[in-house]
């Protein structure tokens, strides 16, 4: 019995809130000034959506731009919790105020595990993913190393206590970053690689 590796097609679809699309928790303002690259607050930069947040990477009208429908994405994903597994987002349809996505895991093999998560998002909801208060996060240029080539990207590192979730934004690739890692207590805990992207 075949099956089609990596695909969506032939499953049970729900919808679901977002499980891939996660962010650090808000709380406190003000600007951070230990690290190398100290972020600062301009409220009439599109990028900044609330006082005391640090620009995000991408506005509104970029992620739209760089997240057509049909552009496909999918990541390696290794936790501490589980097996590792492939994820994948598909943007089934997009207009001027958000998108309706496909979200899917499959085993490293390509065998599916569960169904189709469809979830809608606002492009202003995808860039608000990104704003971190400031004091908490810092923002430095780095090119990564990926299966998908040397990306150039904002490497966002945001703290809180003792965790530290960083994100690398590639400015060619707007939407999600291209590689996100946790870290709680020094311990890395979770890793997330966009292995392939499709345009459209």
């Amino acid at each position: 019995m075949g099956v089609l590796p990596d695909t969506a097609t032939q499953r049970e679809r729900r919808i679901t809130p977002c499980p891939l699309q996660r962010r650090p928790p808000s709380n406190g303002l003000g600007l951070t000034r230990n690290c190398a690259t100290v972020v600062t607050v301009d409220n009439d930069d599109p990028r900044t959506l609330e006082p005391g947040h640090a620009p995000t990477p991408f506005t509104a009208d970029e992620i739209r731009s760089g997240c057509p429908a049909g552009r496909t994405m999918k990541l390696l994903v290794e936790a501490s919790v589980e097996p590792p597994y492939h994820g994948h987002i598909r943007f089934v349809e997009a207009d001027d105020r958000g998108a309706t996505q496909d979200l899917w895991r499959t085993t490293l093999d390509g065998l599916p595990l569960g169904g189709i998560d469809t979830v809608y998002s606002t492009w202003s909801e995808l860039q608000r993913h990104a704003s971190f208060p400031a004091r908490m996060t810092t923002v430095e240029n780095e090119s990564i190393d990926l299966d998908i080539g040397t990306i150039d990207c904002l490497r966002y590192r945001v703290r809180e206590g003792i965790t530290i979730h960083t994100f690398w934004f590639a400015p060619a690739l707007p939407g999600m970053p291209v590689k996100f890692t946790a870290h709680t207590d020094d311990l890395l805990t979770y890793v997330s690689v966009m292995i392939a992207n499709t345009p459209h």
